[in-house]
């Protein structure tokens, strides 16, 4: 058997665990073809970045398993999870990536719910009268 390698991405609420191989250029996403998995292009897009950055498309063969978040969430953890998952099978890919901005963990996530708020920043209606 190849040697399989493994990444973990996260974004948000999304946790997406990459297994990478050198192959053909299969991609599933929880046993699904990652394009009934996301049929919006541009989250196959964002799903395929890391990959066509190293041209490695059609050399590696890509296993995920994701959970929690969104759609788009979990097509972004899936994209860096594949960029540190081919940074360890190849150091050198590091230098096309890094720049690409494909390694940086995007530390974005929803703010609390504040007491005395409808939402995080959002107040209830104020009335004078």
């Amino acid at each position: 058997m190849e040697k399989q390698k493994k990444a973990i991405g996260r974004r948000k609420e999304a946790v997406a665990r990459v297994y990478l191989t050198k192959g053909t250029g299969n991609i599933t996403v929880n046993g699904r073809d990652y394009k009934t998995y996301f049929p919006l292009m541009y989250l196959q897009n964002q799903v395929e970045l890391a990959l066509k950055t190293v041209n490695g498309l059609d050399k590696y063969d890509v296993n995920i398993n994701v959970s929690g978040g969104g759609q788009k969430g979990q097509a972004e953890a899936i994209k860096l999870g594949i960029a540190r998952g081919l940074c360890i099978l190849d150091a050198e890919s590091r230098g096309s990536l890094k720049p690409a901005g494909l390694l940086t963990r995007d530390p974005r996530s929803v703010e609390r719910k504040k007491f005395g708020h409808k939402k995080a920043r959002r107040s209830y209606q104020f009335s004078k009268r």
